[in-house]
């Protein structure tokens, strides 16, 4: 039974509706992406998140980093 007073209870949320065909070619466009080297490494993306705080923030990392 749903609250009457909770305003979350509008109906479905924009991801409550699965499209097997967008999510499959999300898929293959991301392996795609790595077989192309068109990747980021992790210890990249965090060199550049930690910065953030700093006086001197990196710039935003780019493909084979």
């Amino acid at each position: 039974m749903s609250d009457p007073g909770n305003d979350f209870d509008e109906g479905p949320a924009a991801f409550d509706f699965e499209d097997e065909a967008a999510d499959e070619a999300a898929t293959l466009r991301g392996l795609a992406d790595i077989e192309a080297g068109r990747v980021v490494s992790h210890e990249a993306v965090m060199r550049w998140v930690k910065s953030w705080s700093s006086p001197n923030p990196l710039p935003r990392p780019k493909c084979g980093e």
